[in-house]
């Protein structure tokens, strides 16, 4: 019969024969949705960070584009959660479920496979908030985890040089946080972050219209109003959606007209923070690497990088030239999946 002591031993060398034989996974843990990249397959799942769990029981009853759905629509006893605010874990339990999900639905052999997984996290959350996600997802299944800074993420899949000597600046805005951050020689140089993003431009849309037009309109809707019709900067030729809510005065149904116009006014506050942001992070940065910021210009990333014009705006305010990456909604998951090529041949666990 094997001691204590050999069994904990042939357990850790059995994990980390499993480790390596497992697919190691990049994982961008949003506000608003989850990517998950998978080594030799590339992304394989893009969905909401949404749960739906019976209040009664505590049973998760679907997760991701399903629970999505019953945003809004679910009877009482059932609730549609995001387990992330402001990118950073409010509730473990169901951002463990979650996660285990995803990591089952990206992985065909479960039963053995305990990858290494490294997950893009909010420069800005405290060290036992890194340690929250890194056990969330080992507890999933992962055989190790740890987190990377989503800054260097978003600046490593844009295609940023961040190993050279040379400023690069970043601005990922994403559901629940946008961040700042000038990166050089593999580190970030100087950092800034604020808990309003994409998330608050939904609420302040569903605000407008029920205090300017006396329509109330759900989350999804001015979600979808955002994406529609959504702009930063005066457009070309503005735009106009028909939008249906209940009137707060007959409490029927009703649809009526929403102009771009009317949308950023409505948005006006949220990007003016995101724009003192990266001026604050601009006049904090040093002045060799402002200068590389000034000829190399300002990289966004993020789902709100989407966002017609935000590029124009924050370049009219700074006097900076501002590129929207590549893909701006793949860069963190994309540099996780980088970051984990480097560490090949290395251990993770520190």
């Amino acid at each position: 019969m094997l001691s204590h002591r050999t069994f904990a031993s042939v357990t850790r060398h059995l994990g980390r024969l499993f480790g390596h034989l497992s697919r190691d996974l990049g994982i961008d843990l949003g506000t608003a949705n989850t990517l998950v990249h998978v080594k030799g397959r590339g992304i394989m799942l893009r969905e909401p960070s949404v749960v739906a769990v019976d209040s009664s029981t505590g049973e998760v009853l679907s997760v991701g584009e399903d629970a999505k759905r019953m945003v809004g629509r679910t009877p009482t006893q059932i609730r549609a959660v995001q387990p992330l605010r402001d990118g950073v874990i409010a509730d473990f339990d169901t951002t463990e479920a979650m996660l285990q999900h995803f990591i089952d639905k990206v992985l065909t052999h479960r039963f053995w496979e305990h990858p290494r997984v490294v997950i893009g996290v909010p420069s800005g959350i405290t060290e036992v908030e890194r340690r929250a996600v890194e056990e969330a997802a080992r507890r999933a299944g992962a055989w190790d985890a740890l987190v990377i800074d989503e800054p260097m993420a978003a600046a490593i899949g844009a295609g940023l040089p961040v190993a050279e000597p040379v400023g690069s600046m970043v601005v990922d805005v994403g559901g629940g946080t946008t961040e700042v951050a000038v990166i050089s020689l593999g580190g970030i140089c100087t950092e800034r972050s604020v808990r309003v993003a994409g998330e608050e431009m939904d609420e302040a849309i569903a605000t407008y219209v029920r205090h300017e037009l006396n329509l109330y309109i759900g989350e999804t809707t001015a979600e979808q109003i955002k994406i529609n019709i959504g702009s930063a900067f005066p457009l070309p030729e503005e735009q106009e959606m028909m939008i249906r809510g209940k009137d707060l005065v007959s409490g029927l149904p009703k649809s009526i007209p929403l102009t771009s116009q009317q949308v950023r006014e409505a948005i006006r506050e949220p990007l003016g923070v995101i724009v003192e942001l990266v001026k604050e992070t601009l006049d904090e940065t040093p002045p060799e690497l402002a200068a590389d910021v000034m000829n190399r210009g300002i990289v966004l990333a993020g789902g709100v990088a989407l966002l017609r014009g935000l590029d124009q705006l924050i370049s009219a305010e700074t006097d900076v030239p501002v590129y929207v990456a590549e893909d701006p909604l793949t860069a963190v998951v994309i540099g996780t999946a980088h970051y984990l090529e480097e560490l090949d041949g290395f251990p993770m666990r520190r």
